[in-house]
């Protein structure tokens, strides 16, 4: 199953998130990843959602966002033209003598940001890749994951697109 990424350009109404989720439960689409948010213009928001399946159904779905009342571009952000990023909070539970292990981990390598410490617990933030948060995920499973939440993919195309 292949993977796409849709930049949705929608008007900023009340109900268009439900309208554009709707589709995808009717249809028996799995959204993978959603993530709404007001451009520039605050007339409109820019929802970035992730979905996989085969190609006729990639293009099928692409199609039926196109039609939606509230929806006014649909694009799709290829791996090479685009930059998409995820943000993720990760709380760890750690001991004095971890400490300094996990934020040489999170600062030196990552450069991600301690951003909540206490007397057994620390959480981070990180932002980049899927990839890149996935790595980091994996470092940390040696140590006491507590809570992880990710934002799910914001991406825009490159340059003047």
């Amino acid at each position: 199953m292949k993977k796409k990424v849709l930049s949705i350009l929608v008007d900023n109404t009340p109900g268009v998130l439900s309208r554009v989720a709707g589709l995808f439960s009717r249809r028996g689409y799995n959204i993978d990843s959603l993530t709404v948010g007001e451009t520039e213009n605050e007339d409109f928001s820019r929802m970035t959602v992730v979905v996989r399946g085969d190609d006729q159904i990639l293009d099928q779905i692409e199609k039926q966002v196109a039609k939606l009342e509230d929806v006014r571009s649909v694009k799709e952000l290829k791996h090479n033209s685009s930059v998409c990023r995820e943000l993720v909070l990760i709380t760890i539970g750690v001991t004095a003598e971890e400490r300094p292990n996990v934020v040489a981990i999170a600062d030196q390598i990552f450069r991600a940001k301690i951003v909540d410490v206490s007397k057994d617990t620390m959480m981070i933030e990180l932002t980049g890749s899927q990839s890149k948060i996935n790595a980091f995920i994996n470092l940390l499973e040696e140590y006491e994951i507590k809570e992880i939440v990710r934002t799910g993919i914001a991406g825009l195309s490159r340059g003047a697109q």
